[in-house]
């Protein structure tokens, strides 16, 4: 029987990929789910996994290829691995190696998630001699945006880390090696044997990918002149697009002080410096709010607002709600319902930029920024405008924790149309928010504060926060972003409006 191995749903927007690698060749075994191929895309690579177990038969896409989703890459031969899958299976260190290995038990890289090929080991809590529990956490990956903690798959001794503190290791990929009881003193001699081979590949050269090669001749570049982004510094094919651009500015703009060494130190300061690696969310962090200002023809606008009816309200109300829907009655989901409410009159806020076209997004997936001991992160609420207060409290609750934890998934972090940024619970009076791109609009919150203001002619003292609309002039005119926030001041001052839609 014959299997056919397409490209799978590539991502939104997304067509087309190159093939990249190519990791089996016709007549090798197969198993299900086993990777086969690497594609890439103008922002991630993916992988292809075996739909079933068997032989390959044939290659129908080689390397430097571009196919479109759905296409055929190959076929397999299901029939014919039959008798040769137990032959195989000892070949590669994988998982089912591992298990035929007596007492040793290989520790691998679990799955990240969607789009996501490879993380940086960030900690080790064992270390090579300890005794471990089943399911006990060994260390702690770190991908662009989320932690993952890898558990023993089994009881025994650590006898061998494979992958250190701060190496990159890809998904599927092997950590350490473990012995069962009783099995430590064997199994270290035979891990020994077999670390050299990935220590050896690791050393060589790394090749560019077959696209980033047709690439650098069309553009008549040589790989010294692009600076790798894949693994291990793999020049990919979107590296020479940002090489190619580079070439053909101005010199002026190419001699931007990013690539400038830093200024020395005298030796009595260096030798009170700390220098330490940036997290991968770290530099994701950095790279994109870059991207955003550079991109983005960012402006912001500020009003204030008067919460004395809110803070009234939520006082009034507050023991009942948390009695009825177990969650407390904060401030995030009065704003987040002001923000709904004036971003369907003012939808452009709520639209974003593709090529020449606008996007109007007909639904609100409200991000709420929130950070991290790690750095900041924007869990997504979907379909925020049809939620109810209560569930928007008990969504910003539990995103909240699990952020905090580590424990948001990629899927609960795409897909926002519009954010909210709270920098008054760490006592930020004003600031200008960045866009979250391809978002249009941000909407910044601030420290509640005492203020005296004049009511009715008399100057009485009034609870006050200045909020900061962030938005992008290229799709948003300053009457659309004055209009949003007006509509949110004023559904703020009068909550009553939010429920006759005013």
């Amino acid at each position: 029987m014959t299997t056919e191995v397409r490209v799978p749903t590539l991502g939104e927007s997304v067509t087309e990929a190159t093939v990249a690698t190519w990791f089996k060749k016709p007549g090798d075994a197969v198993a299900a789910d086993e990777m086969l191929c690497e594609l890439e895309t103008d922002k991630v690579t993916v992988e292809v996994p075996a739909p079933a177990s068997g032989t390959m038969a044939e290659i129908v896409a080689k390397e430097g290829e571009t196919v479109g989703v759905d296409a055929l890459l190959a076929t397999i031969n299901e029939g014919a691995s039959a008798g040769d899958t137990p032959v195989a299976a000892p070949a590669p260190a994988t998982a089912p190696a591992a298990s035929s290995r007596g007492d040793s038990v290989d520790v691998m890289v679990p799955t990240l998630g969607e789009s996501v090929t490879e993380a940086t080991v960030s900690t080790w809590f064992k270390a090579v001699g300890d005794a471990v529990s089943a399911d006990e956490m060994l260390c702690e990956l770190e991908t662009d945006k989320v932690s993952v903690e890898v558990p023993a798959p089994a009881s025994g001794t650590l006898t061998e880390i494979l992958a250190k503190e701060g190496d990159t290791v890809e998904a599927g990929g092997k950590l350490a090696v473990m012995s069962g009881s009783g099995g430590a003193a064997a199994s270290a001699p035979a891990a020994a044997e077999t670390a050299p081979a990935p220590a050896a590949a690791t050393g060589k050269d790394v090749e560019d990918a077959p696209s980033a090669k047709k690439a650098m001749a069309e553009a008549g570049l040589s790989s010294e002149q692009v600076q790798g982004s894949g693994r291990d510094g793999r020049v990919m094919k979107d590296d020479v697009a940002r090489a190619a651009a580079a070439a053909t500015a101005a010199p002026a703009v190419s001699s931007e002080p990013v690539a400038a060494p830093r200024a020395p130190v005298s030796a009595d300061d260096a030798s009170r410096e700390e220098r330490v690696k940036m997290t991968r969310l770290r530099q994701t962090i950095a790279k994109r709010l870059k991207d955003s200002q550079n991109t983005a023809a960012m402006l912001t606008t500020y009003n204030e607002v008067d919460m004395t009816e809110v803070m009234a309200l939520r006082s009034e109300y507050k023991d009942e709600f948390l009695k009825k829907h177990g969650v407390k009655l904060g401030f995030m989901s009065f704003f987040t319902k002001a923000c709904c409410h004036a971003l369907k009159e003012v939808p452009e806020v709520n639209a974003e930029i593709d090529g020449t076209d606008i996007v109007y997004k007909n639904f609100v997936h409200m991000g709420i920024a929130a950070g991290t001991p790690t750095g900041l992160v924007v869990p997504v609420i979907r379909d925020a405008d049809q939620m109810s207060f209560a569930a928007i409290e008990k969504a910003i609750a539990e995103k909240g924790a699990r952020a905090r934890d580590g424990k948001l998934s990629m899927a609960e972090m795409q897909g926002g149309t519009f954010t909210i940024s709270n920098g008054g619970v760490y006592g930020s009076l004003m600031s200008s928010p960045i866009l979250n791109p391809p978002q249009s609009g941000i909407l910044g919150m601030h420290k509640i504060q005492q203020r005296p203001m004049v009511v009715n002619g008399e100057i009485v003292a009034r609870p006050m926060m200045y909020l900061a609309l962030s938005y992008d002039h290229r799709i948003v005119d300053g009457k659309g972003a004055v209009t949003f926030l007006v509509r949110v001041k004023d559904a703020l001052e009068d909550p009553r409006r939010l429920l006759m839609d005013l």
